[in-house]
């Protein structure tokens, strides 16, 4: 998958390449006090799993990177639910909080959700411990225009 860039991010579609980074991006105290802690082999499990969704769905979670100097700064996109509907998520670094880099990473998924409605059918919903970006975004319930 090809990187998607923001005014300050550069996103990279997650898959097993990216574990590493994905174990460390979870050993942040904020984002480990919402997922739990993590192993190396949680992060190589689930960064598999986002790769084959990357792969069979079309879309899945990235890590998120400041163009600038390549710091990871967090991740985000969508993700299939159990029920089948697309999840819009994003998580972080706890030092980075309040910056705008969590609604920067939802408008990055949302903007890519609508680019590919064809794939993207149902309805979006989000989970994050920061409610008032995804309010901001209004994704409390946003059906996916077709």
């Amino acid at each position: 998958m090809q990187a998607r860039y923001t005014g300050r991010l550069r996103l990279e579609a997650v898959g097993p390449e990216l574990a590493d980074d994905l174990f460390r991006l979870h050993q942040d105290p904020g984002i480990a006090r919402w997922y739990g802690a993590w192993t190396a082999e949680d992060a190589l499990r689930t960064a598999t799993e986002m790769g084959r969704s990357w792969h069979s769905d079309g879309a899945h979670k990235w890590l998120a990177y400041d163009r600038a100097d390549g710091v990871l700064i967090g991740r985000g996109g969508l993700s299939r639910t159990r029920d089948g509907q697309w999840e819009l998520g994003w998580a972080v670094r706890e030092s980075l909080w309040g910056r705008g880099y969590a609604t920067e990473i939802g408008r990055a998924g949302l903007e890519f959700a609508w680019g590919r409605a064809g794939r993207v059918t149902g309805h979006l919903v989000h989970r994050s411990p920061q409610r008032t970006v995804a309010s901001r975004h209004g994704a409390a319930r946003v059906p996916v225009r077709p």
